[in-house]
């Protein structure tokens, strides 16, 4: 597979500390890359590098084979991002966020109207579209934040810890729209510190603590670099191995 995304000695600094140390990352194109680890461990900060949110002190990031930060306004339409926190509107309705979003590409008119109900009931709320999304509940609203971002069709999907706080019926409803995606032809950066999330649906995983990737490979390369027999080892011990933490401590 091609490469879709590469992170080269990516570092972000603030003041003394080191939040982000020198990250090598490599995107394949058609996968779904998991980055797990602790919060803390610097994967939003990544994040909001390689969209372009927050300067890097060091290093670059690479997308469709060009430097992002030069060519951000030819590039940012083929990414869209679903951050940790929600980019909602609570005074706007349902259809209007979507379409505020997805307007910031360049599309109009008939277009607009047709991208955004597609990406409403994409993830399940076309029957609420007119409904305030300060009405929603929080599985609700992580949904919207999901079509606000996918409504211009991008090649990369980003998603950064976006079942956090939610019920088990939203999240499982969002882990399969994910795949779904995936298997409609994105790229998915999917980052959390569930264990359970990134096993059941990322091709390859990298573990990160303190700003470093420590291990990257599928889930059974992972528990192969700790131990002969992987039946007997959870990646919850392959996380605790590496970095000498619990993850679900965190």
């Amino acid at each position: 597979m091609d490469t879709i995304l590469k992170t080269n000695e990516l570092t972000k600094r603030y003041d003394n500390r080191v939040v982000v140390d020198h990250l090598k990352l490599d995107i394949k194109e058609g996968e779904i890359f998991g980055l797990l680890g602790p919060n803390g461990a610097g994967k939003s900060t990544t994040m909001n590098m390689i969209t372009g949110i927050v300067k890097p002190t060091q290093g670059n990031v690479d997308f469709l084979g060009k430097d992002f930060q030069s060519n951000r306004k030819a590039l940012i339409s083929k990414l869209g991002y679903i951050p940790q926190d929600l980019a909602i509107h609570g005074n706007l309705k349902a259809w209007e966020n979507v379409e505020l979003f997805t307007s910031l590409y360049g599309i109009k008119g008939k277009q607009l109207k047709e991208r955004t109900d597609e990406a409403l009931e994409y993830v399940g709320l076309l029957e609420r579209r007119g409904d305030f999304a300060k009405t929603f509940s929080g599985g609700m609203k992580r949904r919207l934040n999901i079509a606000c971002a996918i409504g211009h069709h991008p090649k990369l999907l980003i998603f950064d810890e976006p079942t956090v706080g939610i019920d088990p019926q939203s999240r499982n409803f969002i882990l399969e729209k994910i795949k779904e995606s995936n298997q409609n032809g994105a790229t998915v950066i999917y980052t959390s510190h569930y264990m359970e999330e990134v096993e059941a649906i990322c091709s390859r995983i990298a573990i990160m603590d303190n700003g470093k990737v420590i291990a990257t490979g599928s889930s059974e390369e992972l528990k192969k670099m700790v131990k002969d027999d992987t039946s007997s080892i959870t990646l919850e011990e392959v996380f605790l191995t590496m970095t000498g933490k619990k993850l679900r401590d965190y």
